[in-house]
């Protein structure tokens, strides 16, 4: 009766294990598309590698060597009311904001620049290992994406690495991670070379892809290689904005579920 009733035990573990009489399933990321909401102005010789949302302005990285940029620009009109010329030699990418200040990294340099946010004032600078390109933080952290599958936590009084965060969809790992942005506890990530942005879970799992194709149209004037690159979110007005390198557009979006998706 022992050894039955050990097989009984066994043979219910393995069902529990299992998740029931059918084999666990990983479950696929939501499947999305957009509507457009409003169409603003924007630079299109805005290379743009970070945009944030704050007190009204977009604040905008703007990349290439020689013509490097960190920009406050007016929403409604894409005017640049404000503008730091970065150094030549350097080429600039993600921006993230924190108690006032302006984070902005470099891409293949190991630097970045620290600015106040009012007067854009360099307050300082700091290193890191390898490339920079993109920036947002959780309230927490600092959050760096390296154009690899993994993103960066980092301590934003210091700057230094405190950890690292896989980001995997259905265990693969998804690389090209860029521009990134912080959304009702979520991070979204534009993926390098494609139109689609990853929203991804505190935990580093892809619960959400985002086709963000046709948006802008050869007929807008958007050059091959010219993809979407640059999220944005109010808070305050529950706003989701998007746009791309050297694009004549900035679109805000609403997020929904494609016809296509399965069920």
């Amino acid at each position: 009766m022992r050894s039955a009733g050990i097989a009984v035990v066994a043979a219910l573990w393995l069902v529990a294990a299992c998740g029931g009489d059918e084999p666990r399933r990983t479950a696929q990321p939501a499947q999305y598309g957009y509507a457009v909401v409003n169409t603003y102005p924007h630079d299109p010789q805005a290379f743009t590698q970070g945009l944030i949302y704050r007190d009204g302005f977009l604040f905008e990285s703007s990349g290439l060597y020689g013509s490097s940029s960190l920009r406050r620009v007016r929403l409604e009109t894409g005017e640049v009311v404000a503008e730091h010329r970065v150094p030549e030699q350097y080429f600039a990418e993600g921006l993230a904001d924190w108690g006032g200040r302006l984070i902005q990294l470099t891409w293949q340099s190991g630097r970045g620049f620290v600015y106040d946010i009012e007067t854009f004032d360099l307050l300082h600078t700091f290193e890191y290992p390898g490339d920079g390109w993109g920036l947002t933080h959780d309230g927490a952290r600092l959050i760096l994406s390296d154009g690899t599958s993994s993103l960066r936590l980092l301590d934003p009084a210091t700057y230094e690495e405190t950890g690292r965060l896989q980001v995997l969809d259905g265990g693969a790992p998804v690389s090209g991670l860029n521009e990134l942005e912080f959304v009702k506890g979520d991070i979204y990530a534009n993926v390098w070379p494609t139109e689609e942005i990853v929203i991804i879970e505190p935990s580093g799992k892809v619960k959400g892809r985002v086709s963000l194709k046709g948006l802008l149209g050869a007929a807008e004037g958007a050059a091959p290689g010219n993809l979407p690159n640059g999220i944005a979110y109010d808070s305050g007005g529950d706003r989701l904005f998007v746009t791309g390198k050297l694009w004549p557009s900035l679109f805000e979006i609403r997020l929904r579920p494609r016809a296509d998706q399965a069920p």
